[in-house]
């Protein structure tokens, strides 16, 4: 249940950044309470999610899927360029993101 709590935190979490860059520096209202209301229920799952996940575990996927999706979001719906440095930066993350997944089973 832990994990799939996460999901839904990252989830909300991709959302409200994708609704930050529509608010246009939160001057339009809808994507501005879009981002306040993705936020917020990112990190109310989140805090759920640590009931069952170590939490170094749980942040590191959630800032990292979250990263990288957003980074793909961009590239994909905003025109923005996929530098090598960028894709470089993506495998980190996610090469992270398992390495904390197999040394934190115990």
């Amino acid at each position: 249940m832990g994990y799939l709590l996460l999901g839904a935190a990252i989830a909300a979490e991709v959302g409200a950044t994708t609704a930050m860059k529509f608010s246009e520096g939160f001057s339009r209202l809808v994507p501005s309470l879009v981002t306040v209301v993705g936020y917020v229920v990112s990190f109310v799952l989140l805090a759920q999610t640590l009931k069952t996940v170590s939490v170094g575990t749980a942040y590191a996927i959630w800032a990292g899927i979250g990263t990288a999706a957003i980074a793909v979001i961009g590239l994909l719906f905003f025109g923005e360029a996929m530098t090598a440095a960028k894709v470089a930066g993506m495998v980190l993350i996610i090469a992270g993101v398992v390495v904390l997944n197999l040394g934190g089973a115990h």
